[in-house]
């Protein structure tokens, strides 16, 4: 049986990868040759982006700070 901590490399390797491949495909969205788009469309797209990045960014925070919270323990 595989530990938290091999699910847990495993799972963020592939799912960063596949994260940053998307916003990559995003940014092409950005050839004006290829697209039309307003400065408001793109502003939506980053705003959502940001917006998921925020929530990411306080789940890890907030799992953090409750780890060390919870004091010294020995695993």
């Amino acid at each position: 049986m595989r530990d938290k901590r091999d699910r847990f490399v495993e799972l963020a390797q592939a799912r960063v990868t596949k994260a940053a491949q998307t916003i990559r495909l995003i940014g092409n969205l950005a050839n004006p040759h290829n697209y039309a788009y307003t400065e408001e469309d793109a502003q939506k797209i980053l705003a959502a982006l940001d917006g998921e990045m925020k929530l990411l960014k306080a789940k890890f925070q907030t799992a953090l700070s409750k780890r060390a919270k919870d004091g010294f323990k020995l695993d």
